[in-house]
């Protein structure tokens, strides 16, 4: 294939073309990366844009990876195959676990991370990938042919290619749109309002139109960000110190994997941060500016995320509180910039000067980088398939915040899926579709697809209905398979996993099997730990199910129970989970069950819900826009009430049965040799 040729486009206008490529992935984010590295170590010649190479894995907004929810996507995506946890171990300052007093469902790892070393990392990280090119322009049109009338999609568009604003073509199959806050990025600052995209990169202000030519309908969201400081001008005596945890964790479950530059997983040192508050005269010179601020005077049209809301916001909503955290977090080992978590807010640049200076800690602080709110175009995240390809556009796949989303990880799994299914569909194989009971990336995505969203969405543990199987530590179990499967996964690490897996399962069972007496002395050790003797006999699961006792303790009471002394830390900690929750696990396994039934009453994808009869306009009009692909789905539907599920569960049924009857009547006719 040469370099370069001719083609002619829609329009009869000659195009120079700079390439021919499988998979085109706009945008460099978080979700770009991991859509263009899958795509690519899967085998296909892809190519990323980035609008700025210097923006790679920018994170405009908080220097961490991880947190609650957060952390367990994270972990997901390092067991598919994806490349965000690895770059975290090996870039992080700080790591902490979250939620240890909680139950293990809300355990969420969390990592500061350098944010310079971070964008280095993943940017080589492209670099050296096979089968990927990567480009710095900004693609300003999805290029499109109208898809063969009668086509298996039944999508009226098919993507061939992509624009960049110089006017380059680049021929593609498939094209995954990962834009973050860069479409139409619009930063406010008080009174003043300018075309940007975040940390003052340049926007993507023409690439809406092309993908609102192709029918999907753009929303406007709005994200903020706090001011950072110089760190040698804060004041720390006044604040309280937060350490990392030790010894630190790791995202990755696959150690031998692990290329660590300077993280503390590589034996790096830890940097505290600090917890500061606001106070009265804090919130008092908020309320008194409250009509320059551009969320109420109505300057700001986009709507902003309810779970992370700006300074201002907080002290409006939540007028009894006299004090707000703000945490005061490094950026990096070789940086005095410090990020001010929980200060995000849209004021003049004069009045976040005043109202900083009156925080604990903060009086003498230079402000290096005032906050800022940022509005941006994104999509009806409901005209996409649950593989993330577009309902009208075949081969245009979406992820991360053009999806409505929030958050680097949320953004990240997207990615991660989206460049998978982008692959399987060249491949000519089903999509990866994860439900609800697979992962939390199955939860946001069916959100996102099934409900749509008017703000920007956050992955929170509330919205999983079965948590407690999603953990963050059984990840590997859950999704290290189907990675190994689709080819992110080499067979080496999973045979690795397979060995940790079968230690899990042969220290289980011999928890179950080993029995133990009040004789054997065992009741001088539980007493020690205050825990009730034993009158009778008990297995050691029974014993390590009491709170008290822990797979530490029980060693021992156990010294020669080899399957159980010689489990790896990330083994142990399963262990122990599955043995003290087990009655727990099972109820939830059963309540999965019923939910994957409901998942398998497949919806035909041509069914006609202007034909059902007895459900409400609401539902027939939002059926009719979503398209669910089963009863389950269409469950979760917003306005879809269980009378609307039970009127077409009646009418599947007659339309199965009139389906089955044609398929019998045609090859009759077949055999008599007749044409149907």
């Amino acid at each position: 294939m040469s370099e370069t040729f001719s083609v002619v486009d829609k329009d009869t206008k000659e195009r120079r073309c700079f390439g021919e490529f499988d998979v085109a992935v706009i945008g460099a984010g978080h979700a770009g990366c991991e859509a263009a590295l899958a795509a690519a170590k899967m085998g296909f010649k892809t190519v990323v844009f980035a609008v700025t190479l210097d923006g790679i894995a920018n994170m405009a907004c908080n220097p961490s990876i991880g947190g609650t929810a957060k952390g367990q996507l994270v972990r997901e995506i390092d067991a598919l195959g994806g490349t965000m946890g690895r770059a975290a171990d090996a870039t992080a300052i700080q790591v902490r676990f979250l939620n240890r007093g909680k139950g293990p469902a809300v355990y969420s790892p969390r990592a500061q991370i350098d944010r310079r070393q971070y964008q280095i990392y993943m940017k080589h990280e492209l670099e050296k990938t096979p089968n990927l090119s990567l480009k710095q322009g900004e693609i300003v049109e999805i290029v499109t042919e109208l898809a063969p009338e009668g086509g298996e999609t039944g999508k009226k568009y098919k993507v061939c290619g992509v624009v960049t604003h110089l006017g380059a073509f680049y021929r593609c199959k498939c094209v995954v749109a990962c834009t973050g806050t860069y479409l139409k990025g619009r930063v406010i600052v008080g009174e003043t309002s300018y075309s940007s995209g975040p940390d003052g990169q340049f926007p993507a202000n023409r690439l809406s139109e092309s993908i609102k030519a192709l029918g999907h309908t753009i929303i406007r969201l709005k994200t903020g960000t706090p001011p950072r400081v110089n760190g040698l001008t804060v004041d720390y005596s006044k604040t309280e110190v937060q350490y990392g945890d030790e010894p630190p964790f790791t995202f990755q479950f696959d150690p031998e994997e692990k290329q660590d530059v300077r993280g503390v997983a590589g034996g790096g040192a830890q940097i505290p941060c600090y917890l500061t508050h606001t106070n009265g005269r804090t919130h008092e010179i908020i309320k008194q500016n409250l009509h320059r601020s551009p969320l109420f005077n109505g300057m700001i049209e986009g709507v902003g995320p309810r779970y992370c809301p700006s300074i201002e916001d907080k002290i409006m909503r939540f007028a009894d509180k006299d004090r707000h955290q703000i945490f005061l977090e490094p950026l990096g080992r070789e940086t005095e910039e410090i990020y001010l978590q929980g200060l995000s807010s849209s004021l003049p640049e004069d009045v976040q000067l005043d109202f900083v200076h009156s925080i604990a800690g903060l009086e003498n602080a230079s402000v290096m980088r005032p906050a800022y709110a940022i509005e941006y175009d994104a999509i009806d995240a409901r005209e996409l398939e649950l593989s993330l390809e577009s309902k009208l556009a075949d081969g245009l796949f979406c992820a991360g915040q053009i999806n409505g989303s929030s958050g680097y990880e949320e953004a990240a799994g997207q990615g991660l899926i989206a460049g998978i299914n982008a692959a399987l569909k060249l491949r000519g194989e089903e999509p990866l579709v994860l439900d609800r009971s697979e992962a939390y990336i199955g939860v946001l995505i069916d959100d996102l697809v099934t409900r749509g969203t008017k703000e920007p969405y956050r992955m929170m543990t509330s919205r999983a209905e079965y948590r407690l199987i999603l953990r963050q530590d059984n990840a590997d179990a859950r999704l290290t398979e189907k990675g190994h499967r689709i080819g992110l996964i080499s067979d080496e690490r999973y045979e690795r996993f397979l060995l940790r897996k079968k230690h899990v399962e042969d220290a289980v069972k011999k928890l179950e099997t080993t029995f133990i007496g009040p004789a054997s002395g065992v009741n001088s050790l539980l007493a020690d730990i205050g825990s009730a003797e034993l009158h009778a006999g008990a297995s050691a699961a029974d014993l390590l199910r009491r709170p008290e006792i822990t797979l530490n303790e029980l060693k021992k009471m156990f010294p020669d129970m080899a399957e159980v002394n010689e489990l790896t830390p990330v083994e142990a900690e399963q262990v122990e989970i599955v043995v003290k929750y087990s009655g727990y696990i099972q109820r939830e396994l059963l309540q999965v069950e019923q939910f994957r039934k409901r998942e398998r009453q497949r919806i035909p994808a041509e069914i006609d819900y202007l034909k059902v009869p007895s459900i409400s306009n609401e539902a027939r009009e939002k059926l009719g826009k979503i398209r669910p692909a089963s009863i389950g789905q269409a469950m979760r539907i917003t306005g879809v009430s269980p009378a609307d599920i039970a009127a077409l569960m009646i009418y599947l049924k007659k339309y199965s049965s009139e389906a089955e009857n044609c398929a019998s009547e045609a090859q009759k006719d077949a055999g008599e040799g007749e044409v149907c």
